[in-house]
């Protein structure tokens, strides 16, 4: 890998890391077929070599281009986050102030709250959410918080709860709600299938942690597949359908976003800056050409974004 310009070279490698960095130019970097000498299996290895005229600019272009993209997703997903808590606390406040801690069926589906957190867990996905929320609460440093509690009580009401709640907690609190109300919520953001919605929650509180955390993001593996409703429902989705290599990409995420943004602001321009975003991904001088398509960007992108 050459590197032009060493005082440069080193400003961000003290400024950003080293291993943060090499994230950005291992896909510059040669293979090779290996035999594992006790099973006899092939498998691909990094080697130290780089393709040629690979630059070390190469790397950090693109990692000011992953850098603004969070930038870009961190917005959206905040809006999208705080849409979230008004719609629960609308859906189940209306029913109890402190629905959220009433593991009752008028609140939650028995079958979707009281199933193993995960295989093998003790906890119910109810009990794991109230332990986490009951954490949130004892974190937040929040005046309103400690204002409810000296004036009101230990139990905040669900209007003053969700104003606590990640996104994570926000997606586990809305996977435990009755059929209709998950529906009703979904529609809401133009989704009839409340199903493919709570899967794109899932997959957003994943995406949020990612960029919470400063990580690459560009051409990440996502390990979240999120649903797709059925062909024709949602005109955009049709081109992620039967296109598996999509669908563990990070711009189904992206679009995702973009749809639940639109539908929350609809006079956005949100869509239009990331759009033009993506169009200036950044050009290598290595003979190794990454391109957008690396994100799993559709051909088609441009006609319906």
């Amino acid at each position: 890998m050459e590197i032009t310009d060493e005082a440069a070279a080193l400003d961000y490698l003290e400024r950003i890391g080293y291993y943060r960095l090499s994230g950005y130019w291992y896909p510059f970097r040669l293979f090779e077929v290996v035999q594992n000498a006790s099973t006899g299996k092939l498998a691909t290895k990094a080697t130290d070599r780089f393709h040629p005229n690979t630059q070390f600019v190469d790397a950090v272009d693109l990692y000011l281009f992953d850098k603004k993209l969070r930038l870009y997703l961190a917005d959206a997903l905040e809006r999208i986050e705080i849409s979230l808590r008004v719609d629960l606390s609308h859906i189940l406040g209306q029913r109890s102030p402190f629905a959220h801690v009433e593991n009752t069926k008028a609140h939650f589906h028995p079958g979707f709250a009281g199933r193993p957190f995960h295989r093998g867990s003790q906890q119910s996905c109810f009990e794991a959410w109230l332990s986490k929320y009951r954490v949130l609460v004892a974190r937040s440093k929040e005046d309103f918080v400690r204002h409810y509690h000296d004036n009101h009580g230990d139990e905040l009401p669900i209007w003053v709860a969700v104003e606590v709640l990640d996104f994570g907690a926000i997606s586990q609190l809305f996977s435990m709600l009755n059929v209709k109300d998950q529906r009703a919520i979904a529609n809401r953001y133009g989704v009839s299938d409340w199903k493919v919605f709570k899967s794109w929650l899932f997959s957003l509180s994943y995406l949020r942690n990612l960029v919470a955390h400063h990580s690459r993001l560009w051409n990440r593996n996502i390990t979240t597949k999120p649903k797709l409703p059925k062909r024709g429902e949602v005109a955009w989705c049709d081109s992620f359908i039967g296109n598996e290599d999509t669908r563990f990409k990070p711009f189904l995420l992206l679009a995702i976003t973009r749809m639940l943004v639109k539908s929350i602001c609809p006079n956005t321009r949100w869509h239009n800056r990331l759009a033009e975003h993506l169009e200036r991904f950044p050009q290598q001088h290595s003979s190794r050409k990454l391109e957008l398509s690396g994100m799993g960007i559709t051909e088609d992108w441009k006609d319906w974004w």
